[in-house]
């Protein structure tokens, strides 16, 4: 008699429990796999926005090299110029006196 209320046990959570745990576990695992989706989703676009910005700083930073650049070099032909200029306004004077 015991071994035949061990069967209907065991048949009972064969049928019953096991389908009910792998249906319970599945859905969890379901869930939690959505949320990882979701979390790599909003990973990858903060990732993308960040990646926009620092091109952005970057295309920012290039346009004020290379305006630095153009001052330097500009700058050292003026005064170049300049210092020639005066340096003609010199001779002029002393040719004068």
């Amino acid at each position: 008699m015991g071994s035949d209320a061990d069967f209907v046990l065991v048949i009972i959570f064969l049928v019953i429990v096991i389908p009910v745990v792998v249906g319970v576990g599945s859905s969890m695992f379901n869930r939690w796999l959505r949320y990882k989706e979701h979390t790599a989703g909003l990973l990858a676009d903060s990732t993308a926005e960040k990646a926009a910005q620092y091109a952005a700083h970057v295309e920012r930073l290039e346009q004020r090299m290379r305006v630095l650049e153009r001052l330097a070099t500009d700058r050292g032909a003026d005064l170049a110029a300049q210092i020639e200029d005066l340096r003609k306004a010199d001779l002029l004077e002393e040719t004068a006196r």
